[in-house]
């Protein structure tokens, strides 16, 4: 990528809070030590190779928006030490959260973003991620706020950019009308094709899922969870 890093087309915001219940002080704490050594800094362009943002030497890189309170980002960097991941997540909140985990298990190939993921997306180098997870993202159920779901044609153009040939776009939701939203605009897409050639292959967690709290609350208000995957083609 040369010349200057790519501005972000104007999007709505695809979050809602940035901060939640007042944050304790060990996290307030752990966030204040920890998040500048983790935090990527958009000012410059990306090193090239983008393997150079981490710490540890990393074959390939991988993209989390929206990582919530950091349960399957950490577990996915622990399981993947050769493989560096970017997790996105504006609020407060859970960037607190995995950053007092961080204190336990201090992972060198893991570095975060915390503010808009599309300004994340126009700053990368074409190409550049093996995968991109948005697992549990709000669904935005309101029709009059259907546009703030990140999946859209926009953002759709923007993981295609960025996704390698072959690499994958990962998506769960227990909202089936998020569900069926999702396949729409990616089968409507020319650049992903959708791994599915039955029913289990959607109701199966990922390999090596360790569950969210997200996902535990859906089961136990009696909601499905759907795990589609799209490979970029």
């Amino acid at each position: 990528m040369t010349g200057e890093p790519r501005r972000s087309r104007s999007t709505e915001a695809f979050f809602g809070r940035r901060r939640g219940k007042t944050i304790r002080t060990p996290q307030a704490d752990a966030l204040e030590a920890r998040l500048p050594a983790y935090l990527i800094d958009l000012g410059s362009r990306p090193p090239a190779p983008l393997a150079a943002l981490f710490a540890a030497p990393v074959d390939r890189v991988r993209l989390e928006i929206g990582f919530g309170g950091g349960e399957h980002l950490l577990n996915e960097a622990a399981r993947h030490p050769d493989t560096g991941f970017i997790g996105v997540e504006p609020f407060v909140n859970g960037m607190a959260k995995l950053m007092l985990a961080l204190g336990d298990t201090p992972l060198r190939n893991l570095r975060v973003y915390n503010d808009d993921a599309t300004r994340l997306l126009d700053w990368l180098p074409d190409g550049c991620l093996s995968g991109i997870d948005l697992l549990y993202p709000d669904p935005w159920p309101k029709r009059r706020h259907w546009k703030r779901r990140f999946v859209s044609r926009v953002n759709l153009d923007r993981f295609a950019r960025v996704l390698e040939k072959g690499g994958r776009f990962r998506f769960a939701s227990d909202i089936d009308s998020y569900v069926n939203w999702t396949l729409l605009h990616c089968r409507a897409h020319p650049a992903f094709d959708w791994q599915s050639s039955s029913a289990d292959d959607w109701r199966r967690p990922y390999a090596g899922w360790p569950g969210t709290r997200y996902e535990a609350k859906a089961i136990r208000e009696g909601r499905t969870p759907a795990y589609l995957t799209f490979v970029r083609v």
